[in-house]
């Protein structure tokens, strides 16, 4: 069974990549950069490049699960967004995943299976001080539910996972203000654990029931802002 991840080299991606790991996966890890602590086998690839992303599929081979990680923030203030940030995080963050699965989408019908998950975020149901991350990963909940209706006929199982604050580079780029307002609802009181988010996924990606479609899990311990 192989497993492609994307946004593997570090954070909720690397710690999902040692997780399907020990279940006895083959990993194939996408990021840009890679470090010693890198699980799987590296592939790298710029996520912007959607118009390469088929061909990159298609020489990767078969596989049975895909996770949709990779993400992209900036915290940008809303009425001073560069163009440039706008256009970077809705193509990594919305249009990558979509052009991911519709790559991956013949090889599931032919063989009747296949798993999606993809990584959203709290932040799709209550902002986020990224305007656009708040907007791209609303929009690939919607993208999760268009492609289980797409897919699921076919054997093709798509899920999504929303997690909350994770102790991740991504969660320090946050303003303190964001990150007490989000601490203040979390039941535990503390961050999750990118392990944590991780066990949620490999559940989706390998072992949930086939009647757990187009579903998103929350992993966000309570973590909707007062």
């Amino acid at each position: 069974m192989t497993v492609l991840i994307t946004g593997a080299a570090r954070g909720i991606g690397l710690a999902t990549a040692k997780a399907f790991a020990e279940a006895g996966y083959r990993v194939l890890s996408l990021d840009l950069e890679f470090s010693d602590e890198s699980i799987g086998e590296p592939v790298v690839f710029d996520l912007r490049a959607l118009d390469q992303i088929p061909a990159m599929v298609e020489r990767l081979g078969e596989i049975d699960t895909l996770v949709n990680n990779a993400a992209i923030l900036f915290c940008d203030p809303y009425d001073r967004i560069p163009e440039q940030h706008r256009r970077d995080i809705l193509t990594v963050n919305l249009e990558a995943p979509c052009a991911l699965i519709a790559a991956l989408a013949p090889q599931i019908r032919a063989r009747g299976a296949g798993r999606v998950v993809n990584v959203s975020s709290v932040s799709a149901f209550t902002g986020h001080p990224d305007l656009w991350y708040g907007v791209s990963k609303a929009g690939l909940l919607n993208l999760t539910k268009s492609w289980a209706r797409e897919l699921g006929p076919h054997g093709g199982l798509v899920n999504a996972v929303a997690p909350g604050p994770t102790l991740t580079d991504m969660y320090e780029q946050l303003p303190q203000a964001r990150k007490d307002s989000v601490m203040a609802a979390v039941y535990s009181g503390r961050p999750c654990l990118p392990a944590e988010v991780a066990a949620a996924i490999l559940w989706l990606g390998s072992a949930s029931p086939a009647y757990v479609n187009g579903t998103t899990l929350d992993v966000n311990n309570g973590s909707y802002p007062r």
